[in-house]
């Protein structure tokens, strides 16, 4: 998987762990190294992780092979975005946008 910089990736099977169970909301990318537009989300990804640390982390987690999580979630497109606070799915975005257009979403939620 294609990850973007200082974005951690998560797995089937540590998704409960740093996700789940995270104190702080988690903002997930259900992402695809064949998904042009996932690649394209990198840089974005990048720059969030690194100027919203404090408030949520920023994770990815590829579909080809974490194939339980991707199911659980029903994710049907690449990129999916997911927030999870407390554990819950809160907020749900498919396909690429813009940093401030991302921002603009999370901030009902984060």
């Amino acid at each position: 998987m294609i990850r973007a910089a200082g974005v951690a990736e998560v797995t089937d099977a540590d998704f409960a762990t740093e996700v789940i169970g995270a104190e702080l909301p988690v903002l997930v990318e259900f992402t695809a190294d064949w998904c042009p537009p996932c690649r394209q989300m990198g840089p974005v990804l990048t720059a969030l992780a690194a100027e919203e640390g404090e408030r949520f982390r920023v994770v990815q987690l590829d579909v080809d092979t974490n194939p339980v999580t991707t199911n659980t979630f029903q994710v049907l497109s690449m990129p999916t975005f997911m927030v999870f606070k407390n554990g819950e799915p809160v907020l749900s975005m498919v396909g690429a946008r813009p940093k401030r257009r991302l921002l603009q979403e999370l901030s009902a939620v984060v």
